[in-house]
């Protein structure tokens, strides 16, 4: 199974075409920021694009959209969430929005409400196959949460969610300056910024065994 993902499309259509094989992919995921403080219509109009190109799709929503988005995830089975989905042999566990900005977006969560969605949908989830977690916020103090000045911003509760769950892999996005690969408690945290600036993950399952590569294309 080939699993391409990438997010922080901020109504970019159309970045995705310079993936090779994204027609061809198992399976797209998105992590967040489909819009740039949009909607419905906005949210509509990427997916759509998308789904001309792949329409085997799973997502979260970002901070930067608007709390309808997750509701136009959810009526087109694309939601990830606080649920639990299976595809194949691998489990994905999603976390959108983010924790408490300064910035007051439109999407956001108190760190507990983060713990008891993330719980939420591990318990959904249910098996103990390998899974990956699909989190817009990174997790706190990694490599992929440093905004420039060097500040860590990412989310707590992310973090002692990866350490007490150990998924194999967490895709992350959300702080576009912080590209990188991180390793926290075994699980690869890739977090590959802005698809405008070239930055996707691919994720290779074989058995039980997740392979993940960060790509700048």
């Amino acid at each position: 199974m080939r699993i391409i993902a990438f997010g922080d499309i901020h109504m970019q259509a159309g970045g995705w075409q310079r993936i090779p094989g994204i027609h061809t992919a198992d399976l797209v995921v998105i992590t967040g920021d489909i819009t740039n403080f949009g909607g419905r219509r906005e949210a509509a109009a990427i997916l759509d694009r998308l789904a001309a190109d792949n329409p085997r799709i799973l997502a979260v929503f970002g901070n930067l959209d608007r709390p309808e988005v997750a509701d136009l995830l959810a009526e087109r089975d694309m939601d990830l969430h606080g649920r639990g989905r299976r595809c194949g042999a691998v489990g994905l566990i999603g976390l959108g929005g983010s924790n408490p900005t300064p910035f007051a977006t439109p999407s956001e969560f108190s760190e507990s409400a983060i713990g008891t969605l993330l719980q939420r949908g591990f318990d959904e989830l249910g098996g103990h196959f390998p899974f990956v977690l699909v989190s817009h916020p990174p997790p706190h103090g990694t490599a992929t949460d440093r905004l420039n000045d060097g500040i860590h911003v990412g989310s707590t509760a992310v973090r002692a969610f990866i350490e007490s769950r150990r998924p194999a892999v967490c895709l992350t996005g959300h702080i576009h300056e912080s590209v990188a690969e991180d390793l926290l408690a075994g699980c690869a945290v890739i977090n590959p910024g802005m698809l405008q600036q070239g930055g996707w993950t691919e994720l290779t399952v074989s058995g039980r065994q997740i392979n993940a590569r960060l790509h700048q294309s």
